[in-house]
């Protein structure tokens, strides 16, 4: 087998590099005033687009989210409450020095570039891919590898939710879980990903180790 020689690294967004679960949480409450936070957590294991379709719950006469635009409603709170994580611009510089970084991601496009301009860690990222692109990540992965002429053990994917270590794993990609977002350690771990990291600069040593091990397994 050859060796690659550039890694890349799948970075979720929200709540990997966007502390956006509490707003997200809000609004959901807004949308259907019953739900409960285990309840809405679970949605996460699966591909988030897709939780109308597959939680009853959702259909009950409490819930408004069939006339609901939660991008629209979204959009306005994220630019005014949603702040990066501390220490994470530090990291992705460091990361951006050794690896070819790209988000993909279930928020829009744009509201992740205007994020990440006012962070001012744009430039450290080839690609962004978000709902705009395809709500799958499982098509969106698909796309890097077709676009970047690479292989699954070139990447990892970077998430804080079970759903996407499990689209990723359909693409053959490994995850790193970051327990600082969404899902927290247990429930990331039952995932079984290449390991779970608690603190943003944690994923450095991570991303190094789960690369050593892949090119172990090549020769």
């Amino acid at each position: 087998m050859v060796k690659a020689t550039k890694k890349y690294i799948l970075f979720d967004f929200d709540g990997v590099i966007a502390d956006s679960s509490e707003v997200s949480w809000d609004l959901n409450k807004k949308i259907c005033a019953t739900i409960t936070r285990e309840r809405w957590l679970e949605v996460f294991e699966g591909n988030v687009h897709d939780w109308d379709k597959n939680t009853a719950h959702w259909h009950s006469p409490d819930c408004k989210h069939e006339i609901f635009d939660w991008f629209a409603e979204y959009a306005p709170l994220m630019q005014q409450r949603v702040v990066i994580f501390p220490t994470v611009s530090g990291v992705v510089k460091q990361l951006a020095e050794k690896y070819i970084l790209i988000i993909i991601s279930s928020s829009p496009t744009y509201l992740i570039e205007e994020f990440m301009q006012k962070n001012a860690i744009r430039e450290y990222f080839a690609d962004l891919l978000g709902n705009d692109v395809h709500t799958s990540k499982v098509e969106k992965i698909r796309m890097v590898f077709e676009k970047y002429k690479i292989l699954p053990e070139q990447c990892v994917f970077v998430t804080d939710t079970v759903g996407d270590m499990r689209e990723a794993r359909e693409m053959n990609v490994d995850s790193i879980g970051a327990s600082w977002g969404y899902h927290e350690h247990e429930r990331l771990s039952k995932a079984k990903p290449f390991r779970v990291v608690h603190r943003p600069d944690a994923l450095i040593p991570a991303i190094s180790d789960y690369f050593k091990e892949r090119n172990q397994q090549g020769e």
